[in-house]
């Protein structure tokens, strides 16, 4: 036997496991030592711009905004708002101009004890922070017509725009940060519906890793470079969620340069699918909910082949996730085929979180309902009958459980395959047989 983990929640559970399986994990990057010096640094030789400094200096904003992820990201906010804050301060700008933005996108509100989780208590007590709110037209300015597009107006009426954010894999969009701090952060439901409309998530390329060719991509960045970024402040983080790499200045290069970097360092190497493959949420705050643990499942799809079980194992604190998921997945009766067939015949409609259930989708082609194993302590046993998948009940410690459940498979399947990938939707799995050298780490 050999130990590896599980994020799950605020825990890493250790679980012993064969010695025949595979740990899918990627090259871990080192965390930066002096973190304010190489902030500092990043700060005044960015990439593809002058210094954010000089950008203040030569546009003589009146007004700021500065966009943060909401609570479903690990960004260490605390650790970089305040150099960024005290330089715009040091430029002239009164702190009363100054707003912080929470890009929920179509999530829902934060709450008060959520924003000083976000930037910290002395940020909290001392400057405007305020949600994003997707469904408040008055609170919207169309920038664009064909296709329709409406951001916050905060941000649109800011004479400095900063955007700030970490480069993760992303299930559809490649990688999180950059463009995607804007659409679909700041965005409306009309402009989400064409950023995970059933055209865009029916294509090949969007998908975890691929930014060419990427049409969830390409939409997000058409509509930030509309609404105008002036500086992107965006982070890495190691498997410690340490900042590994600080990526800042011009929204297209400097986002390019940490998904290169997010690429080498993200990425496990597979030459085979697997049998059975066992992966997780991502930990807290990832995988609050059912709706955001569909990330972990989805980018576990590179190590599977049509018949697969998959065991995804999160923690749900929140439940299932918003109302307009559950109700569509129970509209759907356990008929996920029907689902895909009926958003196809209807494609110019998009519901609300319906392609959350899209990505959902992508997973059940490969394992059915049967094989998608579920594991969690934050929705009730029976509500999860109803989630398309396959509930494994939770009679005591949640590590006898994950033990157990692999020793009954093994013990059921002599010879089987098995993977696991501790580190879930953080972790791009990538086919070696399938690349070059030269495209082992290309976005």
């Amino acid at each position: 036997m050999k130990e590896t983990y599980i994020l799950y929640g605020e825990k890493k559970i250790s679980i012993r496991v064969p010695d025949s399986v595979d740990i899918l994990e990627s090259m871990d990057s080192p965390e930066i030592a002096d973190i304010d010096k190489e902030i500092k640094q990043r700060l005044e030789n960015p990439i593809g711009t002058v210094s954010l400094e000089q950008l203040i200096r030569q546009k003589t904003p009146k007004t700021v905004a500065v966009t943060i992820s909401d609570i479903t990201r690990a960004v260490p906010n605390p650790v970089f708002l305040p150099h960024i804050l005290g330089l715009i301060e040091s430029c002239g700008v009164e702190r009363k101009n100054i707003s912080i933005i929470v890009g929920t996108g179509m999530h829902r509100p934060s709450t008060k004890k959520e924003h000083m989780y976000l930037v910290g208590k002395d940020i909290y007590n001392n400057y405007r922070i305020v949600d994003h709110n997707a469904s408040d037209e008055n609170s919207l300015t169309k920038i664009s017509e064909e296709p329709p597009v409406s951001v916050n107006s905060e941000f649109i009426r800011a004479d400095f725009k900063i955007v700030t954010g970490f480069i993760e894999p992303h299930f559809m969009a490649g990688y999180s940060g950059g463009r995607k701090g804007v659409c679909p952060a700041l965005v409306d439901l009309k402009t989400v519906k064409e950023f995970h409309g059933f055209k865009t998530l029916s294509s090949t390329q969007a998908s975890e890793g691929i930014l060419d060719g990427n049409p969830c991509h390409r939409t997000a960045l058409t509509v930030a470079k509309a609404a105008g970024v002036d500086f992107l402040f965006n982070v890495t983080l190691n498997r410690a969620f340490r900042i590994s790499g600080i990526f800042c200045g011009d929204l297209e290069a400097a986002h390019q340069e940490g998904c290169s970097h997010a690429s080498t360092h993200a990425s496990s190497l597979i030459n085979q699918p697997y049998d059975l493959v066992i992966t997780n949420g991502g930990g807290f705050p990832l995988d609050c909910n059912y709706y955001q643990s569909v990330k972990g499942m989805c980018m576990a799809l590179p190590a599977l082949r049509k018949g697969s079980s998959l065991l995804q194992i999160s923690e749900c604190r929140e439940g299932i996730g918003s109302n307009a998921f559950q109700e569509l997945l129970a509209s759907c009766n356990g008929n996920w085929k029907k689902f895909l067939k009926d958003i196809e015949v209807n494609k110019d409609k998009t519901k609300l979180d319906q392609w959350e259930f899209q990505m959902l989708c992508r997973v059940l082609e490969v394992t059915g309902i049967n094989k998608l194993f579920f594991l969690s302590e934050g929705i009730p046993y029976d509500d999860q009958k109803q989630l398309y998948c396959s509930p494994v009940e939770i009679d005591g410690d949640i590590l006898k459980i994950i033990e157990d459940f692999i020793h009954r498979y093994t013990a059921n399947h002599k010879n089987a395959k098995i993977a696991v990938i501790p580190s879930g939707p953080y972790t791009i799995l990538r086919n070696a047989k399938h690349l070059t050298n030269r495209q082992l780490f290309q976005n």
